[in-house]
C-alpha cells in the first residue's frame, strides 16, 4: 500500500478533536508527525485515505474499536526508571519522614498516585523507594499503595507485565536489581521481569485527564505528575493540575517534571523545593 498525504482539512479535524478529547496540543508544525503514526491504522484497516479513517473512527464501531488504537499512536510515551533522581531522594529523605511525622506510631497507610506512568517505569520505582524506606525505618507501621494511570491502554498492558530489556533497567543500582528484578531462565534473554511483590503494590488504570471526575475513591498523600503536561496548552494545564489537587490531602505533595512550571497558575500548592509542592 501506498504512503497516504493527511490534507491540512483532515489534519484540523483530527487536531482539534484530539485537543477537545485529551487535551493534547496538535499544532500545524506535528502534522508530518501525525500522518507518520496514523499511515500504520490505514494500512491495519485496509483504507485508502485519512478521510475514510476519520469516517470509520467516529462510527459507531470505531468508537468502540479503533478509538484505542487512535490514542495509542498519537500519545507519546517516554519514561525511565529513576528520571529525575533528586526527586526520589526528596521522596525518601524529606517527604515520606515530613509525612510520617504526625502518625506518631498509629497504623498509617500511605497511597501515591503517578499520573501519567507510561510503561511503568515510575510507578515500579516509587514501590522500591517505599519498600526501601520501610526496610530501613522498620518501627514505622506503614503499609503503602501505588495508583498508576495513563490514557493508553497500549502501556498499561506493558505496564502490568512488567518485563524490561536490560538497558532499560540500566539506571536502578546493582544492589536494588538484584532485590527487586528477576532474570530470565533462559541466559540468552537480556529482558527481566519485576518480582511479584512490587507488581502487587501497583494498581493500573486507564484515565483520560480530561474527564471531569477521576474516580478516586479517597485522597493520595503523593502525586507524581512529570512531563505529561508539557502536551497540553497552559488553560488546559491549570484546569488538569487543580482537578489533581483535589485529590492530593492537605500536606501531602506534588511532584512535576524539571521541563514544567506551574508559576503564574492559582493552585493550592506552595514550593518546597525545585519543581515539588506541597498541598496548603
Amino acid at each position: 500500500m501506498s504512503k497516504v498525504s493527511l490534507s491540512k482539512k483532515d489534519f484540523l479535524r483530527f487536531s482539534k478533536f484530539i485537543h477537545t478529547e485529551f487535551g493534547i496540543k496538535m499544532p500545524p508544525a506535528k502534522k508530518v508527525l501525525l500522518e507518520s503514526r496514523l499511515q500504520k491504522r490505514l494500512r491495519k484497516l485496509e483504507l485508502k485515505t485519512f478521510e475514510e479513517y476519520h469516517d470509520y473512527l467516529f462510527s459507531p464501531e470505531g468508537r468502540t474499536n479503533e478509538l484505542p488504537q487512535f490514542i495509542n499512536q498519537i500519545t507519546t510515551n517516554k519514561t525511565d526508571f529513576f528520571r529525575e533522581p533528586n526527586h526520589f531522594d526528596f521522596l525518601s529523605q524529606e517527604a515520606l519522614p515530613n509525612l510520617m511525622k504526625n502518625h506518631r506510631g498509629a497504623h498509617t497507610n500511605l497511597t501515591v498516585w503517578s499520573a501519567g506512568c507510561s510503561t511503568g517505569e515510575e510507578p515500579y520505582t516509587l514501590a522500591i523507594i517505599l519498600n526501601e524506606y520501610i526496610s530501613k525505618n522498620p518501627n514505622l507501621r506503614l503499609n503503602f499503595s501505588i495508583f498508576a494511570t495513563d490514557i493508553s491502554s497500549e502501556v498499561i498492558q506493558k505496564a502490568k507485565q512488567a518485563v524490561y530489556k536490560q538497558a532499560m533497567v540500566a539506571p536502578i543500582p546493582l544492589m536494588l536489581k538484584k532485590k527487586y528484578l528477576l532474570k530470565s531462565k533462559d541466559k540468552r534473554s537480556d529482558l527481566v521481569r519485576v518480582v511479584p511483590e512490587l507488581r502487587w503494590q501497583v494498581e493500573f488504570e486507564r484515565l483520560n485527564f480530561m474527564d471531569k471526575d477521576y474516580g478516586l475513591k479517597k485522597p493520595v498523600d503523593i502525586i507524581f505528575c512529570r512531563n505529561v503536561l508539557i502536551y497540553f496548552d497552559r488553560p488546559t494545564q491549570e484546569a488538569i493540575l487543580n482537578r489533581l489537587c483535589r485529590y492530593l490531602k492537605k500536606g501531602g505533595f506534588f511532584f512535576q517534571g524539571h521541563s514544567e512550571s506551574v508559576q503564574g497558575m492559582d493552585l493550592p500548592l506552595k514550593p518546597v523545593f525545585p519543581t515539588i509542592y506541597q498541598k496548603t
